[in-house]
């Protein structure tokens, strides 16, 4: 017996001096182990890089807290686990789960002061045993460091989509929203945006929300190309100086100096988004007494430009089966009206399928008289589609009468067959070739290139997938929010995309591209076998201890008996 005492005590002190060595190595050596099979918990190098630049006290107050069904849980607590890896890799990150509206007393007062900065709540349904109840939730976070707050949206509110799928797509979001919305705040503004003026592009109360959105990240300015007529070359020199030029739906003629200027900045470069309509119409001026308007081809002089750098932008309307609602008056005139929802065919509501980053997990984007873009060859770019119509889409030859009537069509599927996919927005990134190679300059410029530098472009076939809504006071409303029927679409989130991929320097983008396959319970089995459900989670667990208790005492009171005898 003692020397099995011995024995024990030197087990006991070498596990102990095991356990203080390790401790000792863990306090230089830091390393985590995510044993999930997407590996949802290791955070990429570039989320890491803008941890590590947190030096000052950085926190964090998430609004998930309450009564939430199990989906919601979910999100939830990956959200939770998502922050403790942030938080172990810097400790100056600090996170709090908070309930806003647990008071009673202070519910509405709060409630309108979440509303006033922008962070909507959500309206769920809580179902327990049969019986549902109504929860208001606030899905959202507020990062604060320094002088300087972010808000981060935890829930992706995609259309027409169940909970689980909201939930999931979330979940594949939370780490590219966090990193996006600490490095607003952590690191300094460096790029700059060139808002080009000068063509009769959309005012800037129109691209109010787009523009307020862009302004956390980068420094904004309108840019003017009046100035060419007369200065083409100090022109060239400033918008040079910008690392974006946006062009959102221009309505009057390109001259070859500005097509020039525009040009040289490609080359040497500059990277771009055009927002460009190949065919005149518009819903504003659908709605006068006749109901119709006639929708024909916008030359802007930019085909042979376009032409160069590998696209084709046809002045042909696409008519999409897969369509965003507008509101029209039905039935007798006057009081006696009703209002009516009706699919608006020329608006087509289109869902990424593509995997690229830009597009990756968005909701779907609501386009108005849009274009085909065709795709041309030429080996020196790369094309990316980024959206496209639906398969039940197909172009539509202009000049064309368009009238609201149209809602009333009847489908015909023949119409369509072999005709959908139509691409609306297309990526191409590489060194261009310019358009005025091997032809008379519109302006002598002795640093004239040919081909120079990499960059990036995007064009979409809409000018206004940009353009917010009024409300009756002449102010801006949310990007992508029709007022008229309450929808919510992804046009901000997919504007942002697009910005932050041309100008993204440290790989935040790519975050997107992360898959976290989240299996989640079935609802509708669970209420069916409640009862069997917490037989096995409760009772059988209490069975294998008992189990383990008998067995174990049996053991012990033959093992006495053993050494008595």
């Amino acid at each position: 017996m003692e020397s099995n005492k011995k024995i024990a005590l030197k087990q006991l002190g070498l596990l102990a001096v095991v356990l203080l060595a390790l401790n000792f190595v863990g306090n230089y050596f830091f390393k985590r182990f995510d044993l999930t099979q997407d590996k949802r918990y290791t955070l990429s190098e570039t989320t890491l890089n803008i941890i590590k630049n947190v030096t000052e006290p950085l926190y964090i107050d998430v609004f998930l807290e309450g009564n939430f069904p199990p989906e919601f849980k979910r999100l939830q607590n990956e959200t939770r686990q998502l922050l403790e890896e942030f938080s172990a890799y810097n400790s100056n990150i600090i996170f709090e789960f908070a309930n806003p509206i647990e008071k009673e007393s202070e519910r509405y007062q709060i409630m309108q002061q979440f509303y006033q900065n922008g962070l909507t709540p959500l309206n769920i349904t809580v179902e327990d045993k049969g019986k549902q109840t109504q929860e208001v939730v606030f899905p959202w976070a507020v990062a604060t460091y320094k002088e300087k707050d972010s808000k981060i949206g935890l829930l992706k509110n995609l259309m027409g989509a169940s909970t689980e799928d909201k939930i999931i797509s979330s979940v594949q979001h939370l780490e590219y929203a966090f990193a996006d919305g600490l490095n607003k705040i952590v690191k300094e503004k460096q790029k700059k945006i060139a808002i080009i003026k000068g063509n009769g592009e959309l005012e800037d109360k129109y691209i109010a929300d787009f523009l307020r959105s862009v302004k956390e990240s980068y420094f904004i300015a309108p840019f003017t190309l009046d100035s060419v007529t007369n200065k083409p070359l100090e022109t060239l020199k400033a918008l040079e100086k910008y690392d974006l030029a946006i062009i959102a739906k221009p309505t009057e003629v390109f001259t070859e100096a500005e097509k020039q200027v525009l040009d040289q900045y490609i080359v040497n470069g500059g990277n771009s988004m055009w927002l460009i309509d190949a065919v005149k119409a518009d819903m504003d001026s659908l709605y006068n007494e006749t109901g119709s308007i006639l929708a024909y081809p916008q030359d802007l002089n930019l085909t042979d430009q376009f032409f160069k750098y590998g696209i084709r932008l046809n002045s042909l309307l696409i008519k999409d089966e897969l369509a965003t609602p507008l509101i029209l008056e039905s039935g007798q005139e006057g009081s006696n009206a009703q209002k009516e929802q009706f699919l608006w065919k020329y608006a087509p509501f289109v869902y990424p399928a593509s995997n690229h980053p830009i597009v990756k997990n968005i909701e779907g984007v609501k386009f108005e008289f849009t274009n085909p873009i065709e795709i041309l060859k030429n080996k020196d770019i790369k094309k990316t589609v980024l959206l496209s119509s639906s398969e039940q889409s197909r172009p539509i030859g202009t000049p064309v009468e368009v009238s609201l009537k149209m809602v009333l069509d009847e489908v015909n599927e023949t119409d369509y067959q072999g005709k959908g996919f139509i691409p609306v927005s297309v990526l191409l990134e590489g060194k261009f070739r310019s358009a005025y190679e091997n032809r008379i300059l519109p302006f002598q410029d002795s640093n004239f290139k040919s081909s120079n530098k990499s960059s990036k472009m995007i064009v979409i076939s809409d000018g206004d997938i940009i353009k917010n809504q009024l409300d009756k006071n002449g102010t801006p409303i949310e990007l992508g929010f029709d007022k008229f029927t309450q929808n919510l679409f992804g046009n901000k989130e997919f504007l942002m995309n697009c910005t932050n991929y041309l100008l993204d320097d440290i790989g935040l983008m790519n975050i997107r591209s992360k898959d976290v396959n989240l299996p989640l319970l079935d609802k509708e089995k669970v209420h069916n076998n409640y009862t069997q459900a917490q037989m096995i989670t409760i009772g059988l667990p209490l069975v294998v201890l008992a189990l383990f208790g008998i067995i174990f005492t049996y053991l012990r009171k033959r093992k006495y008996s053993i050494l008595k005898s």
